[in-house]
């Protein structure tokens, strides 16, 4: 029994003793940043539900209270045919997010350049199997807006408040 307590506890003391933590969104250099998105913007909400949690960045309620923001100006998804097969059935569909932003400052002053974000993800098709695979692809489209949602709050974390990036 004590051989398996330690077996079980030994890597998470050693994970623990060489300082591993889990990722998590450092500090954006806005004192408080509003986000003015499409109501219906997926990748916004879990931008604003990300700074909600982090707590060091103010979501302001106005463009004009805030000392940046993000525009999201568009977010587009796409599902193509990628393969039929012989019998002229889909096998593979291709799934995309298209997401086009801008950070501003104060005064209207771009902060960075403007910058389209672009996904793909190619999701297998069967007929047979049609519960299952709508269920993927609800979960390659939340995995490509959470994908979205880091890339944008990655690039939010490299602006300098006083100028361009």
């Amino acid at each position: 029994m004590n051989r398996r307590i330690f077996l079980a506890a030994f890597p998470a003391v050693l994970v623990a003793g060489c300082g591993f933590q889990l990722r998590r969104l450092e500090g954006i250099p806005f004192a408080s940043l509003y986000v003015d998105a499409p109501s219906n913007s997926a990748v916004a909400q879990h931008i604003i539900a990300s700074l909600k949690a982090n707590k060091a960045t103010r979501l302001a309620a106005s463009a004009s209270e805030a000392e940046a923001v993000l525009k999201i100006h568009s977010e587009t998804r796409s599902k193509s045919i990628l393969s039929l097969s012989g019998a002229g059935r889909v096998t593979e569909y291709r799934l995309g997010l298209n997401v086009s932003y801008t950070v501003t400052g104060r005064n209207d002053r771009a902060l960075a350049v403007p910058e389209v974000i672009e996904l793909i993800r190619d999701l297998s098709y069967d007929d047979s199997q049609l519960l299952a695979k709508s269920a993927e692809e609800g979960l390659l489209n939340r995995d490509m807006e959470d994908d979205a949602t880091r890339r944008i709050l990655r690039r939010l974390q490299t602006i300098k408040p006083g100028g361009g990036s």
